[in-house]
């Protein structure tokens, strides 16, 4: 079959042309919604007088057909045709003849790969929404069955303050409830019904776009012809959330890997969700965290090369949009799968409480409750500050821990110590001391986490 678009045409494309240009491999992709949106528009045709009900009901049918075919592997598709789009008319026009040729009145490519691109992205952004809801939930879950476990916090990789290892989980969880939230809000500027735009101007044609708009479940429809088929604003906030969502799930592999080694032995990863070495037979790789951090980059990338193709663009459709589809198809791909095996591998996590709160205990790290306590005497912060400071470079110049000075020696430093201190010096009443909303007392946590839990069923 000649090309649809090769009336005005002398010669025939050039086989390289075709390869080169073709999307076809990649966009194949996108022919449920393809199928989905030639589908309304034709009934709209239908309504407006420019099908007959005989030729509704052809076309109708044989799009289903294709579209059990393509699912079922036994549509051919050839190779020059150019994308998905061109691919299911062709076929169409095949199966229906004269009715066929009709499917593309009043629209053209660039305002129907607008609106299968939404529709793909509106679908998937969904999924991507669930996936990161059930992240949510197996951290939340890991959270209440480590309610008691105290660990060291850290700023700078170095020892800081003890804090709940519930607290921390959450920490993360927050995360996730913003990149939800972006998610959402992207998705109402994705809902938007581009079809009807045409080629650039807007269709010459009596059509109904509010009618396929209903069908389609689109609540809006672009207010701009010539936007409509040149965004892709809403790829690029995708990809960029993504970006974010991605990164926070690498922050969270990051600590895992870090605690899973014997430098830290905070946490055993499952055998399930790690892997060994083909020379060492000692090792257990967190290669699954790994791999997460590693396929951030890769989405950062997808970011950068989509704006970088947008940024030169003059008003309205260029061929260089073709590029969108396999950053975009990569970055959904990618953050599905992390999002699936992040979940299950959470759910995989043993640690190791003991440790924890030994570590938890070194590095000085209840200083500040030290200077608090100075601070509740009467005694300024800044000097609070300097005192304690001199009690820790006596502690590390004689090996000693605060837990092994006795009254006396505190009191060599300020005579506003009493037996009160000792009871202040634990990383368990470090941790109950956080009590303000936000904080890591247990208290505070098992708040924020009835929270969670109330608001999930509201």
């Amino acid at each position: 079959m000649n090309k649809l678009w090769g009336g005005r045409f002398g010669k025939k494309t050039d086989r390289m042309v075709e390869e080169f240009t073709s999307s076809l491999p990649f966009d194949r992709r996108l022919y449920r919604y393809d199928i989905e949106g030639s589908m309304a528009h034709c009934r709209m045709l239908r309504k407006q007088g420019f099908l007959s009900a005989r030729e509704e009901k052809k076309i109708l049918s044989a799009l289903g057909d294709i579209r059990r075919r393509v699912e079922s592997g036994k549509f051919a598709f050839d190779p020059a045709d150019e994308d998905i789009h061109l691919a299911v008319e062709k076929a169409l026009i095949r199966k229906t003849g004269s009715a066929g040729e009709k499917i593309h009145t009043g629209r053209s490519r660039n305002d129907q790969v607008a609106l299968d691109i939404r529709l793909f992205l509106r679908d998937e952004v969904k999924e991507v929404l669930r996936l990161t809801g059930e992240l949510k939930s197996a951290i939340l879950r890991k959270a209440k069955a480590e309610i008691d476990t105290v660990m060291p916090g850290y700023t700078h990789l170095q020892k800081a303050q003890p804090v709940l290892l519930s607290h921390c989980l959450l920490a993360y969880r927050e995360m996730f409830d913003r990149d939800e939230a972006r998610l959402k809000e992207c998705l109402e500027r994705i809902n938007v019904m581009p079809l009807g735009s045409a080629a650039l101007a807007g269709a010459g044609l009596p059509l109904d776009r509010n009618y396929v708009a209903k069908l389609l479940k689109f609540p809006r429809l672009s207010a701009n012809s010539m936007d409509a088929v040149s965004d892709r604003d809403f790829v690029a906030e995708f990809i960029f959330d993504a970006g974010l969502l991605m990164m926070h799930m690498s922050r969270l592999c990051e600590d895992l890997i870090l605690w899973a080694s014997d430098e830290f032995g905070f946490v055993e990863i499952s055998d399930a969700f790690t892997t060994g070495s083909s020379i060492m037979p000692q090792k257990k790789n967190p290669d699954v965290a790994e791999l997460i951090r590693g396929k951030t980059g890769r989405v950062y990338g997808n970011l950068v090369s989509v704006l970088t193709v947008l940024k030169g663009l003059p008003m309205t459709y260029n061929r260089d949009l073709q590029e969108d589809k396999e950053p975009l198809f990569d970055t959904v791909d990618t953050v599905k799968a992390s999002l699936a095996v992040l979940t299950a591998m959470i759910g995989n996590l043993t640690f190791r409480r003991e440790k924890m709160k030994e570590a938890a205990s070194g590095g000085y790290s209840t200083a500040t409750d030290i200077a608090d306590y100075l601070v509740r005497k009467g005694v300024p912060f800044r000097r609070a500050h300097a005192v304690t400071g001199k009690i820790v470079g006596v502690c590390l110049k004689k090996g000693r821990n605060f837990s092994d000075l006795s009254l006396a020696e505190f009191r060599k430093f300020h005579p506003a110590f009493e037996k009160d201190i000792f009871r202040v010096i634990t990383v368990e009443s470090s941790v109950s001391a956080r009590q303000g909303p936000g904080g890591t007392s247990k208290k505070q946590v098992v708040k924020r986490i009835r929270d969670i839990e109330s608001q999930g069923k509201k």
